[in-house]
């Protein structure tokens, strides 16, 4: 029996036609011809069985077979909002287990450590993309570009906060006790530093903010690690 194909298609069912990335794949390296059936997601929450009504080189029409809503796979809001790397790579392999484990936003932050000043979103975006497909998620997370710290901590003043760091002087819960405490469907935003941390004014800053100062275990951890560490637990709590 053939392998079920998803292709990520927003606003598939006005559509009726596979975008030019998904177009390729679908004709030149999958060989989908009119008649064959695949299905689509729309990123909005709900699945598509679709049958293929034309296909040509660089195009690929079709006709929604059915309509397939579906629930979304855990309560409340998971938000991660991480310095990138200075290797783009690493934050890249974070967000694509992120999407695969489940998020719905995607920050990143410009801190006064960081290595990183500069971001191409949509590289991220591909990549989420192609998270999404794998691990068959009704919903695509919403992606930020690169925001200046205190911009940041500025914009988000409401809900459960929290901040991972390495300071011993700034008193610290761990985040996961945190997190139960909340209750599955409270919403969760986690803000993880560059490699060098967050300086400790950004700390006391976020502090002085509302945001809870946390840590995520006995462990010194990678931030790429640390930024997935953070969504498993946000999951694991819900």
């Amino acid at each position: 029996m053939k392998e079920t194909r998803y292709f990520f298609v927003p606003n598939a069912q006005n559509i009726h036609e596979l975008p030019d990335d998904e177009a390729v794949h679908a004709v030149r390296v999958l060989r989908l011809t009119a008649g064959d059936e695949m299905m689509l997601m729309d990123g909005e929450g709900s699945f598509y069985k679709a049958k293929v009504t034309l296909a040509t080189q660089k195009r690929c029409l079709y006709d929604i077979v059915e309509i397939l809503p579906q629930e979304r796979q855990w309560q409340g809001y998971v938000h991660l909002a991480i310095a990138p790397t200075k290797l783009m790579e690493r934050i890249e392999w974070m967000t694509e287990k992120a999407v695969e484990v489940g998020i719905d936003e995607l920050s990143f932050l410009d801190c006064q450590f960081s290595e990183r000043r500069s971001l191409k979103l949509p590289r991220i975006e591909k990549i989420a993309v192609s998270a999404v497909k794998q691990s068959r998620k009704a919903y695509m997370p919403r992606l930020n570009d690169l925001t200046a710290f205190k911009t940041f901590i500025n914009e988000h003043r409401e809900g459960r906060r929290y901040i991972a760091h390495c300071y011993n002087e700034v008193p610290r819960v761990n985040l996961f006790d945190e997190l139960r405490k909340g209750g599955a469907a409270e919403d969760a935003l986690v803000l993880i530093g560059p490699e060098g941390d967050f300086s400790i004014d950004e700390v006391k800053m976020a502090v002085d903010a509302g945001f809870i100062s946390v840590d995520l275990g006995k462990s010194r951890l990678r931030t790429e690690t640390a930024g997935l560490s953070a969504v498993m637990m946000m999951q694991l709590s819900k």
